[in-house]
């Protein structure tokens, strides 16, 4: 049985579209976190930034990184999250507004992929660091 071997334009240009979906959701991501826009993007809206059809795109990231576009939205999304808790003086509420979230759907989104709620993650942080600066005064 033959193999068909992709040409090697057509695999640049995959990855290629791969680079520039990552490149667009980090620019997009930045200017939610900084508020100079308050809607979170959806496949379709990068892929007309991008000007393919959303299908392509996806089609594309899962074949070129074996994951789906959703997978690299919610996996920034988490980095986000878990840097923003770290900030005791921004409140749950409002680090889920800024992502576009009401607080609960940011509870269940969070706990989704960490495993703890916001909360909860928030005060083992808390907690691990009030173990570290208990140690270094020992």
């Amino acid at each position: 049985m033959a193999t068909y071997k992709l040409p090697q334009k057509i695999a640049a240009r995959q990855h290629e579209i791969t680079a520039d979906f990552l490149k667009l959701l980090d620019r997009h991501l930045a200017d939610i976190v900084e508020g100079r826009v308050t809607d979170m993007y959806e496949i379709r809206d990068i892929a007309d930034e991008m000007h393919i059809h959303p299908t392509h795109l996806s089609n594309t990231i899962k074949l070129t990184t074996g994951k789906s576009p959703c997978y690299f939205f919610e996996s920034k999304i988490m980095v986000i999250a878990r840097t923003m808790l770290q900030d005791p003086h921004r409140t749950i509420a409002d680090i889920a507004a800024t992502l576009t979230f009401d607080p609960s759907n940011f509870t269940k989104f969070f706990k989704r992929f960490q495993g703890v709620t916001p909360k909860q993650y928030r005060e083992e942080i808390w907690q691990g660091e009030w173990k570290k600066t208990e140690l270094l005064t020992i």
